[in-house]
């Protein structure tokens, strides 16, 4: 079977849930995607995620949840005496904010042992998409990162297709100077990148699109999506060069938590299955377009109703 295997970390996600109540569920940026991957891809792919969790009972109802939803939780490392993050989602006009806690999360020991990481980087590559995020970066310190980005270009060279999803979180950083090697190294080891375009005029100043598919092009992509905040899409790939990919307009989002993620898992996921880059693109803007109208990270409504919509016709 073919693999898409997401790294990073999950963390217990608090949402708001109205009258001052919040809703316990799990996310985190490349669970999510692996999540949407899965409801994405057929049945002959697998879909893991790679991280480290804690030895604790919440732990487990996490790696109870990742099996439930589908996703192979064999990828998960214990950890003894460390557990899982979590975060609070605070939303105003759609727009949302973060507080976190997650100082002692398993994730940020998910490359400790490399031999572990190796042999699960290195599974079967020839069918294999393996993703990361800005994110998985940050929350390692620098030699690990080395090594990981090693590893994953070590899985391209044996077949591997590699998604670097840039995805900034500057408090995780040690500096921005560290953020900007942390990006190129990202990019360096990846096929396809992924980088917002708002967060690449703060962090490299950039004045257009061009200037962001120029860089990563030059770490040496071979496809770079640049994500606008809801904005017409930036597409280049080496076959056919640069365009523009119309957005799907929302007039009023409910809650864009998980608007790159699932971008994420429907590009990457389209061209996984032979989908051109610009057909890729529409149908993951389509995906973001409907998951920013639901509340939290993981929009189970916009796919039941679409197996409710599927069982009456």
């Amino acid at each position: 079977m073919k693999r898409f295997l997401p790294i990073g970390e999950c963390m217990v996600e608090l949402a708001q849930a109205g009258d001052n109540l919040y809703r316990r569920g799990f996310a985190g940026d490349t669970f999510n995607t692996a999540w949407y991957a899965r409801r994405l891809l057929p049945q002959d792919w697998t879909v893991g995620y790679l991280s480290a969790i804690g030895t604790d009972s919440v732990s487990q109802e996490m790696a109870s949840f990742i099996s439930a939803e589908g996703i192979d939780p064999r990828y998960l490392r214990p950890v003894p005496d460390r557990t899982v993050g979590l975060y609070m989602i605070s939303v105003e006009d759609g727009e949302r904010s973060f507080s976190y806690w997650r100082d002692a999360s398993a994730a940020r020991k998910l490359a400790d042992d490399a031999q572990w990481l190796r042999t699960a980087i290195l599974d079967q590559p020839q069918d294999s998409v393996l993703y990361f995020s800005g994110i998985t970066l940050a929350i390692l310190p620098p030699e690990h990162r080395t090594l990981l980005c090693d590893l994953l270009k070590e899985a391209r060279s044996l077949g591997a297709t590699v998604a670097f999803d840039t995805n900034l979180r500057p408090r995780l950083w040690e500096s921005q100077a560290q953020m900007q090697a942390g990006m190129r190294l990202g990019a360096a080891s990846a096929d396809i990148v992924l980088p917002s375009f708002d967060e690449e005029v703060t962090l490299f100043g950039d004045s257009t699109p061009e200037d962001t598919v120029d860089r990563y092009r030059g770490c040496g992509a071979k496809v770079v999506a640049v994500k606008n905040s809801g904005g017409d899409l930036m597409l280049w790939d080496a076959q056919d060069g640069a365009r523009t990919v119309p957005a799907e307009r929302v007039a009023q989002p409910v809650d864009t938590t998980a608007a790159g993620d699932s971008f994420g898992a429907g590009f990457v996921s389209g061209l996984a299955v032979g989908k051109r880059p610009d057909e890729a693109a529409a149908g993951a803007m389509s995906l973001a377009a409907r998951v920013i109208q639901e509340h939290g990270a993981l929009a189970r409504g916009i796919f039941e109703a679409t197996t409710s919509k599927g069982a009456k016709e």
